[in-house]
């Protein structure tokens, strides 16, 4: 039973990391058009807060124009 419960709580671990990253990458996403920028940098934007979650919401975080 130990392996079970060990298990279920590291999927759903697993699965509150997964909708955290797609949140945050939508709010990159919306953040990024509201501000104006470019369809082409709201894409990288998405993508690169998809693809490099931790990396890429710095990144984002770092180079967008308050």
């Amino acid at each position: 039973m130990e392996v079970g419960m060990f298990f279920i709580l590291f999927i759903l671990f697993g699965l509150a990391l997964f909708i955290l990253n797609i949140a945050t990458s939508v709010w990159a996403y919306r953040d990024s058009k509201r501000k104006g920028n470019s369809q082409g940098f709201t894409l990288v934007v998405l993508l690169g807060t998809l693809f490099f979650p931790v990396v890429g919401l710095i990144v984002y975080l770092i180079i967008r124009n308050d």
